[in-house]
């Protein structure tokens, strides 16, 4: 009798505790996954203002970086065309004048034709440079 009473009592006890997790996981809530939300909803209130600070940043780029494109891109199209790849080439450096030049690592080798085999005479009236 005294192991019913004991059972009995507890339960009494844990029912409401029962009904209250029966709860979270009708809702679709395990309490792992509402830690895991409210961790998030914290970490984005923490970051919003970071967030807002580049939204900001990036409206006052926006029309530089628009005309840039709209001037540089086909230039830009053309050596992207060209170069087969990049790792082949140094960074590119700015020079005093303002000029950008892109160094390859390795010299091309030399291609040879009959444009460009020293043997074959030069066409008459050119100029050897």
């Amino acid at each position: 009798m005294r192991l019913t009473l004991t059972a009995a009592a507890f339960c009494l006890i844990l029912s409401p505790a029962a009904a209250q997790d029966a709860g979270d996981e009708e809702e679709g809530f395990s309490l792992m996954e509402r830690g895991m939300q409210l961790f998030f909803d914290g970490l984005m209130d923490e970051a919003e203002p970071a967030f807002e600070e580049l939204r900001r940043i990036m409206e006052g780029i926006e029309p530089a970086l628009s005309d840039f494109v709209a001037e540089m891109g086909p230039a830009l199209r053309e050596v992207l065309e060209e170069v087969e790849d990049w790792s082949d080439y140094h960074p590119p450096e700015i020079l005093e004048n303002g000029d950008i030049i892109i160094r390859r690592k390795a010299p091309l080798e030399p291609e040879t034709g009959p444009e460009t085999d020293p043997e074959t005479p030069a066409p008459e009236g050119s100029i050897d440079l």
